[in-house]
């Protein structure tokens, strides 16, 4: 008798190039935020202070143009093996609050102000000024929308809604930014985004993010504008978008060869319309420009591009277990950096020369810049930071732990 049950279905694809890129990410996250010293860092470590990018400016987009491709691949091979669709909307919905509340967490941690010139010294004043600054948005509440966008796209849009939608988000983003004259200044064109404090989308921040009397809830530094501000998070949807036709096109069932040139073409029209765009709309991390959406994604493409043909097609795999270690870890490795980051730039404190500093502070006065030139030793202290968090997640990869949300 002929056997008739249904074949087994086939193994979904395992791009290792994927979780290399972004370990990659990750690891330079930790490189870029961790250095010795903030006053000595060389020039392609640093963001670009308004107008135009570095290398560092290519790190958040990558990571969330990533996301767009685990959240299609994953959410499109679930529904394909018979998932309910509530089902995984709810899922969605829950990782998107869950990675919104860690973030929240970052910012509020260690729950009190630890300078206590800004709020007095009593306890309760310096839980009070924590609230009353506690910086709303931040890296991972971006992350969080933008995937929870992503996850609804992918679940219940189409194609060309997912299209229609990127449309409408960079030439609105860009008509708001420009065209709309800023309240207060009257500003429009160019000279409506010249300077931070004097944009539209700072003016959206301070409205919505300045309580007044119930405190400020902006970056700190800043005061009066928010880099991850809840208006430049719009046209940060469009990066994850960009990601999920990435998703959708790798995961095409084609040969790999064609995929990667699919993919690096793509990424190289992306690339040159972003910058044909940033001749009336300059690419700019902060404003989260629509220019900066199409540099950022078609740079991405072309990175992964990359990394598809070397890793996957060529079998180049000798040079990538430092990445794998942090690009299966990713949630782990950014929340634990930035935890740590905390305790060592802030809470633990040693008397050195009759000041009280950080210990990040004395030990890179006494192990890195007791000897080596200022920039050099600020990244020796950032590259061992990065090397630290790599032996922790090689630990958790051998015994085969990863945090999920």
């Amino acid at each position: 008798m002929p056997d008739t049950a249904s074949p087994p279905r086939p193994r979904r694809e395992r791009l290792i190039s994927l979780d290399v890129f972004r370990g990659l990410t990750v690891a330079s996250m930790l490189l870029v935020n961790d250095p010795g010293s903030w006053d000595a860092i060389y020039p392609p470590l640093e963001h670009s202070p308004w107008h135009g990018w570095t290398p560092t400016d290519l790190v958040f987009p990558f990571f969330l143009f990533i996301t767009g491709i685990t959240c299609h691949m994953s959410l499109a091979a679930r529904q394909a093996a018979g998932a309910d669709g509530a089902a995984l909307l709810r899922q969605v919905m829950r990782r998107a609050a869950i990675i919104f509340l860690l973030g929240l967490f970052l910012n509020w941690f260690p729950f009190y102000t630890t300078d206590p010139d800004t709020a007095g010294t009593g306890v309760l004043a310096l839980v009070a000024d924590k609230l009353l600054h506690l910086r709303l948005p931040g890296v991972l509440q971006r992350i969080a929308l933008c995937y929870l966008i992503g996850g609804i796209l992918t679940l219940r849009g189409s194609v060309r809604s997912q299209a229609a939608l990127l449309v409408v988000l960079l030439l609105g983003y860009w008509g708001l930014s420009v065209l709309v004259p800023v309240p207060g200044s009257g500003l429009t064109g160019l000279a409506a985004i010249a300077t931070p404090p004097d944009t539209l989308a700072a003016w959206v921040d301070r409205g919505l993010l300045d309580w007044g009397s119930w405190g400020s809830h902006l970056w700190g530094q800043s005061k009066v504008w928010d880099p991850e501000g809840p208006l430049s998070t719009l046209p940060a949807i469009g990066t994850l978008i960009l990601g999920l036709f990435a998703g959708r096109w790798i995961g095409r069932e084609q040969p790999l060869a064609r995929r990667i040139a699919g993919l690096a073409g793509a990424g190289a029209v992306i690339l040159a319309a972003g910058l044909l765009w940033s001749l009336w709309f300059p690419i700019n991390k902060n404003l989260w420009t629509s220019s900066y959406v199409l540099f950022t994604g078609g740079m991405a493409a072309l990175f992964l591009a990359g990394f598809m043909w070397l890793v996957d097609l060529r079998r180049s795999i000798w040079w990538i277990s430092p990445f794998l270690a942090f690009g299966i870890n990713p949630i782990l490795a950014y929340f634990g950096s930035e935890m740590s980051e905390i305790i060592l730039y802030e809470m633990i404190t040693v008397t050195h020369d009759g000041k009280v500093i950080a210990i990040q502070e004395w030990f890179y006065d006494v192990a890195l810049a007791s000897w080596l030139p200022d920039r050099l030793a600020s990244l020796a202290f950032a590259v061992l930071f990065v090397a630290g968090w790599y032996a922790i997640l090689r630990v958790f990869q051998k015994r085969g732990i990863i945090l999920k949300v």
